[in-house]
């Protein structure tokens, strides 16, 4: 849809239940592969306010995987019950002001209100503006992750439980879904089989939690982002994926690389009264690496329906494959 369209189509939607407004500054955002999202502004008479569009692409990655091998992946309208149980727990989710339906013709979608701040990783992690902020926010991400895993689990019957057994059957089925045939890849994932934590207690995890999608202003940490992957499992997972090399975008702290490992989990066992297995956290962040690697082919051997490569974008991502195993080989060995 061109922008013209979206603005008529979003327009007509919010203005369905009240009063008529105005989509003003409609903008396309950049630097999401999975999601198109749109800042805009609602305007209804004076008064003005400042909004996000998410919408889930038609697109998808192919080879198809069967429905048992896929990773948990959340509809639109399932994303935003999530963040609204997320935001009465506490966690800075953003705040939801309405899921889209069919009728409103923008497919699967949802409107939230929106947050002012940085979400590129290297200008969090290097930029003057941002030096205040970060001697603290390890122990801001320690406190909202003590948070999520704390949310009632009763409110969320939607989101799938899996063991790390589960992620290894469901990460490996999927690179198999390629004729990848890659030894590093194969080493990893026997490594992770024979390393799988036996001993964890499921809790809801975001599973991307990470430098990159969280907001980020002169203050510290405003906002997490990006849940569409949420699951039930292990909470170390999270504590891991935030430590990735990867997502420390070239900063020097091991937690997101804004911050000290040792300060994030100080952080996460005074809020969360859950104590931390550096151990297991190692594990997920080994495994997470792994996982990032096999993301990275996915995405860059998608297609659409008609064969073509999905985007350029997503052949660049694929292109990445090689700094995840990188990192995976270095923490194994140390």
């Amino acid at each position: 849809m061109s922008p013209d369209e979206v603005a008529s189509a979003l327009a007509a939607a919010l203005s369905r239940d009240g009063a008529p407004g105005e989509v003003r500054a409609l903008q396309r955002l950049t630097g999401g592969a999975t999601k198109q999202t749109w800042s805009f502004d609602w305007v209804q008479g004076d008064r003005h306010a400042p909004l996000i569009l998410q919408q889930t692409p038609v697109a998808s990655a192919a080879p198809a995987a069967p429905p048992t091998l896929r990773a948990p992946k959340l509809s639109a309208g399932e994303d935003a019950a999530l963040m609204i149980v997320a935001r009465a727990g506490g966690v800075p989710a953003p705040v939801v002001r309405r899921v889209l339906a069919p009728e409103d013709g923008l497919g699967p979608a949802y409107v939230t209100e929106r947050v002012e701040g940085e979400t590129l990783g290297r200008r969090i992690v290097e930029h003057a503006d941002f030096a205040a902020a970060r001697p603290s926010m390890a122990r801001q991400c320690g406190e909202i992750l003590a948070r999520i895993h704390r949310l009632p689990t009763h409110d969320l019957p939607f989101l799938a439980t899996l063991s790390p057994a589960d992620e290894l059957t469901v990460y490996g089925g999927l690179l198999a879904q390629f004729a990848l045939h890659h030894p590093a890849l194969a080493y990893a994932e026997r490594w992770v089989r024979e390393n799988l934590p036996k001993q964890w207690e499921p809790c809801v995890v975001h599973s991307d939690f990470r430098t990159g999608n969280l907001i980020v202003g002169p203050d510290g940490v405003r906002c997490v982002l990006d849940w569409e992957i949420a699951r039930l499992g292990d909470p170390m997972q999270d504590l891991g994926v935030l430590c990735m090399r990867t997502w420390r975008f070239g900063g020097a702290g091991e937690a997101g690389g804004f911050g000290a490992r040792e300060d994030l989990y100080a952080a996460y066992e005074r809020a969360s009264g859950r104590p931390v297995d550096p151990l297991r956290v190692r594990f997920w962040e080994a495994f997470s690496n792994l996982k990032w690697a096999i993301g990275c082919v996915r995405r860059g051997l998608s297609v659409r329906a008609d064969g073509t490569a999905a985007s350029l974008e997503l052949c660049a991502v694929g292109r990445r494959m090689e700094e995840p195993l990188w990192d995976f080989f270095q923490l194994i060995e140390a």
